[in-house]
């Protein structure tokens, strides 16, 4: 019974956001957006560094992004005017593209929870083009109206979502700390080591249950038109009475991220083995462009596929 309920509300969510395929774009765009944003700190502070300790940009930045960071904060700790000016300007950037990134997301979910409530049943057979363009709901109109009519809602889950992230995050870093400090010398080496690696894997599962419950949260916000106060006090008798329901359909999710997730490496790691080959090497850099755009229309597609199908458990809901 659940199996047939689980492949139902995963096909309906897969197929609405298919017929909705404007906000998959969207999406990308302004999280590619948000994450270039993120970029120009991490470089200003790499051309900050350069001025003030000496080295090169590019060395700097070799690491990537994350190791950029934590390389300036680390050396701009000698200089408290510049770190706390660096860190006042990156919080500018993080607290302003969040904001941008939860208004849109406004209008993302108001789309497909409208299009899966008002589409016909095109998850049953026969499936036909004509039948998915059925559950087409997108306008600019639409769009617009859902970001402007949840923005604040979405600001208030979203500071929620970014405080529940912050606690966990010193919460962990506490933890792996810790664990080094008190269990040191040889003997503890392995212990320590195995004690930092348990607590990263579950802050991951910890993480991804709080983006499980936040999803469920914007989809009862905007369903039922609710305050961020109803949708929280409706969320717990909801998760228990489906739990079979949205844990399968949130296993089979984070199964294809995964599956995803690995032949995105491969085939980054195919890309990288063809860029050493004479001439042909000339086509790695439009080949990784096109990976890097089918990967994360891919990621979304599927991100909101699950909104959609969580929007159908909803939408079932006698409490609703």
């Amino acid at each position: 019974m659940y199996h047939a309920a689980i492949k139902a509300s995963l096909k309906r969510g897969a197929l609405v956001t298919a017929a909705n395929w404007e906000v998959v774009v969207i999406q990308f765009v302004a999280e590619s957006a948000f994450t270039a944003l993120l970029t120009v700190p991490v470089v200003g502070a790499a051309f900050l560094l350069a001025l003030l300790v000496g080295g090169g940009v590019l060395d700097l930045l070799d690491g990537g992004i994350q190791d950029a960071l934590g390389i300036a904060i680390t050396r701009l700790r000698v200089h408290p005017g510049a770190l706390v000016a660096y860190l006042t300007g990156l919080l500018i950037v993080v607290v302003g593209g969040s904001v941008l990134m939860f208004r849109i997301k406004g209008g993302t979910v108001r789309v497909l929870v409208e299009a899966e409530h008002d589409a016909p049943a095109i998850e049953q057979p026969p499936l036909t083009l004509a039948r998915v363009r059925d559950a087409a709901h997108f306008s600019l109109d639409r769009f617009g109206e859902g970001s402007d009519r949840f923005s604040r809602r979405f600001l208030r889950l979203g500071v929620l979502l970014l405080a529940v992230y912050a606690l966990s995050g010193a919460a962990y870093l506490v933890t792996v700390m810790a664990a080094y400090q008190w269990m040191t010398g040889p003997r503890w080496t392995v212990l320590g080591s195995m004690t930092a690696a348990g607590a990263s894997l579950a802050f991951g599962a910890w993480l991804t249950v709080v983006n499980l419950l936040y999803l469920l949260l914007q989809v009862l916000v905007v369903a039922n038109d609710w305050p961020v106060r109803s949708a929280a006090l409706a969320l717990p008798p909801l998760v228990a009475r489906e739990r079979r329901l949205i844990g399968g359909i949130f296993l089979v999710m984070l199964a294809l991220v995964v599956l995803a997730t690995v032949a995105s490496v491969l085939a980054t790691a195919a890309l990288g083995f063809i860029g050493f080959v004479p001439i042909v090497g000339l086509a790695v850099l439009p080949l990784q462009l096109l990976a890097w755009l089918a990967r994360g229309l891919l990621f979304q597609f599927l991100g909101l596929a699950a909104l959609g199908a969580y929007a159908s458990v909803v939408r079932g809901w006698p409490h609703q």
